[in-house]
């Protein structure tokens, strides 16, 4: 028996398997595609979904296949992608039809003029910040060292979501802080070393400084105010893809809010399907951050008040030029948002 033809059969038994996690635990939370049939059938039956690999926090948008399939989207193209800004650039230029992304960095975007616009919040509280021994609160990052790819005035989230925080408290990142340009792996290192002195952090990264104990918390997004008080991740969809399919626009993001309280309902058996698709890098870490997260809870938070409230921020740190007014009006669309939270009381 041929090694390749071996592992043709351990991918396909693999697949089958997610398949089965994923249709139980839909049928566990109560969240099958009953419901849409009496709806307009979608205007479009293909659907391009761009999924970030290694992003387990966004795990929605991740294990959502069926569900979307049971919309109608019967050519489901999933694009998988890793790195900064690629999935940005996908939405903008019409590779991908929708994904789930961080307001902030995605609001700069449309600062910027993308043709993408905001429907729908996903969940909060994916961000943590990080300090040694030398930073124990956040006005003691006056003066010392951060690392962030791109530093504090680029578009990475990282640099983005730190500008904002310093702002908060009084501090211009620019000139306050002493940033350094390292990818995340190399940043762990560097706190390891005390070359550092502060990191924020997503999952699988946080889920490591924990494990190895490299550095104590200054904030939680999913607890300190204000930041637990927003969505971080929030679906965004090309703008004429929505313009020329309402219907399916509202068909995707019903699947992909189903597949939020899919997360909730059943952590372990989610996780199971990110680490079998390789969408997380150790089971264990998915099932941290889909325990950790208020999946469950994106009925609770407004999706416009989260734009306003990091494009107010982001004025303030300088990163943005255009009002909240104009980013919202040319920047979301809560058409479908406003109805599915009627319909999905939950």
């Amino acid at each position: 028996m041929s090694g390749g033809a071996s592992e043709g059969r351990m991918q396909n038994r693999r697949e089958f398997l997610s398949r089965g996690v994923l249709a139980g635990a839909a049928g566990l939370a109560g969240v099958g595609p009953r419901g849409a049939g009496a709806e307009p059938p979608p205007e479009t039956t293909r659907l391009r979904l761009l999924q970030r690999v290694h992003t387990e926090c966004n795990a929605p948008a991740l294990v959502a296949e069926e569900l979307l399939r049971g919309e109608g989207f019967t050519d489901l193209e999933l694009i998988r992608r890793t790195g900064a800004g690629t999935a940005e650039d996908a939405v903008a230029s019409g590779e991908a039809h929708m994904t789930t992304l961080y307001a902030p960095s995605q609001i700069m975007r449309v600062d910027g003029g993308d043709p993408a616009v905001f429907v729908a919040g996903v969940h909060a509280g994916c961000f943590e910040l990080f300090g040694t021994e030398r930073v124990r609160t956040l006005r003691d990052l006056k003066g010392k060292t951060v690392a962030v790819p791109g530093g504090p005035r680029t578009r990475t989230v990282p640099g983005v979501l730190l500008a904002i925080i310093v702002a908060q408290i009084g501090l211009d990142a620019r000139r306050d802080i002493k940033w350094v340009t390292e990818p995340p792996a190399e940043q762990v290192r560097l706190l390891a070393e005390g070359t550092i002195d502060a990191m924020l952090a997503f999952p699988p990264t946080s889920h490591e400084l924990r494990e190895k104990k490299l550095a104590h918390l200054l904030l939680d997004s999913a607890v300190d105010r204000p930041w637990s008080q927003y969505f971080c991740c929030m679906l965004v969809a090309h703008r004429e893809f929505v313009r020329a399919n309402p219907a399916a626009t509202k068909r995707a993001t019903r699947a992909i809010l189903k597949s939020a309280d899919m997360c909730a309902a059943d952590a372990p058996r989610a996780a199971r399907t990110l680490a079998d698709k390789g969408f997380a890098r150790r089971y264990e870490y998915a099932l941290q951050t889909l325990s950790r997260l208020p999946y469950g809870r994106w009925r609770d938070y407004s999706a416009e008040d989260t734009v306003r409230f990091y494009a107010l921020r982001l004025q303030e740190a300088g990163l943005i030029r255009s009002s909240v007014q104009k980013i919202i009006a040319q920047g979301t669309d809560w058409r479908f948002w406003n109805e599915l939270r009627k319909e999905l009381k939950g």
